[in-house]
């Protein structure tokens, strides 16, 4: 049945003079729709009507096929556009260089690089030569793919051939280095597109400008930035959006905010990627009335705030603890139509599980596959280690073996947040028993998992299995961290054992670390309390000199043993 704006279409069309009813007219008018209308709906009509022009006897030329099929291309509908090639050829409507041209591309969108090279032998085989965007697309298709060196092959191979790349094929082969970090070639590639000849555009230096910031190689990218203004080309959002984004993950807060205001001055005007940059780097500074501010600005300049714009305000309210203003984030975002997807959920429940609030995690968890949106790792892990933290452990034990039934499998972070759980319980033989069963699944333990099963072993005195541990630690090829030295040196000083404490506070330089403050202040404590003024006397200095302070637990301690103040 025909939609009403078809029926208009139609019913203009066959109102106007005979020449206006041909089947030229009749695909303008579908090209026409299909560029304004987007719907299912709409492109099954076309593709019905379309068929019905390719069994009347004047068709029009292969050129009106090849203005449908890339208004289709537009709509990202590639498998359709293969199909309707496919009815061409059946009814022999001859392709040109161009329709081979859309069928490569769209070979190459749905990652079948190896067919489009099909279509460039058929090429060949009708007499056609290839174009540099025949070359271009192919490039693409293997960029597309992360086959970046079969890009670079092909690339080499078309300038061996006699083929002149063009700023769209440089552009190309520069972004896909950049994406996976290889800037030094695309940076090489750069140079050698400027010495053939072939001037780089805004697209191409934006590339590398993000890639060097991605790669934190941001006063690079700042250099490079400088250069393209000195050749008169214009920075647009995209570049500067790159900018923001890389001064921001340095943490460079002041220097984003001036870039975003030059922004302003130069009139370019910030886009949505633009706004939300910013927004997330003022919630996970702590300035959530900033961010607010933000995006009030923003909807006054009339850019609507999307998924990651609410998702970083939701984790910004997070922080603060502010649960309620962050709901009310969340529910304001769905109402406006704007769906949360699965990191907007499991912003909320990491919140939730470290605020103890379970149940509302829980119904968030529900919620997420209510709307078709599959749970990950990180979503299960959240609700395992809010209930850990909740004094829960056996619950997150239970979670976590109806979790598996349903498919999940759980990592390293899952098992360390239920070893600590347990052992923070006290329950040390069933951390154990969770530790021999990663062992059993294959995970292997991370330094984060060996320093929880320390901690408990330590505070229950049961040094003999800290030295299996940290004979396994090394083993596994790992190296303990200056937090696990510390908590080691404090549970054998705490249980009485304060000469072995120090021992191994002496020998961490042979394992290539140097005591931090921590260090210097838990073996300062253990000395104190054992009356040793002198020792302790002698390392609060050694800790002077190293630049290190008394922590408040060491101030207590030297204020209950007044006479070690002639000492100091």
């Amino acid at each position: 049945m025909l939609t009403i704006t078809t029926r208009r279409l139609l019913a203009s069309s066959s109102s106007a003079s005979s020449l206006t009813s041909s089947p030229f007219h009749q695909i303008k008018a579908f090209i026409s729709l299909l560029h304004t209308h987007n719907s299912a709906t709409e492109v099954n009509e076309a593709v019905s009507s379309f068929n019905k022009l390719l069994r009347t006897r004047t068709r029009p030329s292969v050129i009106e096929f090849n203005k449908l099929l890339s208004a289709l291309v537009k709509m990202k509908q590639f498998q359709t556009v293969i199909s309707l090639s496919k009815q061409m050829e059946l009814v022999r409507i001859k392709p040109n260089i161009y329709t081979c041209n859309i069928l490569i591309n769209c070979f190459c969108h749905l990652e079948r690089v190896d067919l489009g090279f099909s279509v460039l032998s058929k090429i060949y085989k009708l007499g056609f030569q290839p174009s540099i965007v025949t070359f271009s697309t192919l490039i693409n298709g293997f960029c597309r793919d992360g086959k970046i060196g079969h890009a670079v092959d092909l690339f080499d191979k078309i300038e061996a051939m006699g083929h002149q790349p063009n700023v769209i094929t440089y552009s190309t082969i520069v972004n896909g280095l950049c994406k996976i970090g290889n800037m030094h070639v695309a940076v090489c590639l750069l140079k050698r597109m400027v010495e053939k000849g072939c001037e780089p555009d805004v697209v191409t230096y934006s590339a590398i400008i993000d890639g060097l910031c991605k790669c934190n190689q941001v006063k690079e990218a700042f250099e490079l930035f400088k250069e393209i203004k000195s050749r008169e080309v214009l920075p647009n959002v995209i570049t500067y959006n790159s900018l923001i984004h890389g001064l921001c993950y340095s943490s460079k807060w002041k220097e984003a905010s001036a870039l975003f205001e030059e922004m302003l001055v130069k009139n370019i005007v910030p886009d949505v990627v633009s706004y939300s940059i910013l927004v997330d780097e003022l919630c996970k500074g702590g300035m959530i009335m900033k961010a607010q501010s933000m995006v009030s600005k923003m909807i006054q300049t009339g850019v609507e705030p999307n998924v990651i714009t609410y998702t970083s305000l939701i984790d910004g309210y997070g922080l603060h603890g502010q649960m309620h203003l962050a709901i009310k984030v969340f529910d304001v975002m769905k109402r406006k139509g704007c769906n949360p997807n699965v990191r907007t959920y499991n912003t909320l429940i990491n919140w939730y599980g470290k605020k103890k609030l379970i149940y509302e995690a829980k119904q968030l968890l529900y919620e997420m596959s209510s709307r078709d949106l599959v749970p990950n790792q990180y979503t299960y892990n959240s609700i395992i280690y809010g209930l850990c933290h909740a004094r829960r452990p056996w619950e997150a034990l239970e979670f976590l073996k109806d979790s598996c039934a349903s498919g999940y499998l759980p990592d390293v972070v899952t098992y360390s947040a239920l070893l600590h759980g347990f052992c923070k319980n006290g329950h040390l033989d069933i951390a154990f028993s969770l530790f021999h069963e990663m062992e059993v699944r294959k995970l292997k333990p991370n330094a984060v998992t060996y320093t929880i099963l320390i901690q408990g072993m330590c505070k229950a005195g049961r040094f003999k299995d800290v030295k299996k541990l940290l004979s396994r630690f090394f083993a596994d090829g790992l190296q303990p961290t200056i937090y696990t030295y510390s908590i080691i040196i404090d549970g054998l000083s705490k249980k009485g054992f304060l000469d072995e404490a120090y021992q191994i506070f002496r020998n961490m330089e042979n394992n290539l670390f140097s005591p931090n403050n921590c260090c210097y202040n838990v073996i300062i404590h253990g000395f104190l309390r054992r009356k040793d003024l002198a020792m302790a006397a002698k390392l609060i200095h050694e800790m002077r000199d190293k630049g290190f302070c008394a922590d408040n637990t060491t101030f207590a301690l030297v204020a209950e043993n007044k006479d070690i103040v002639e000492l100091l």
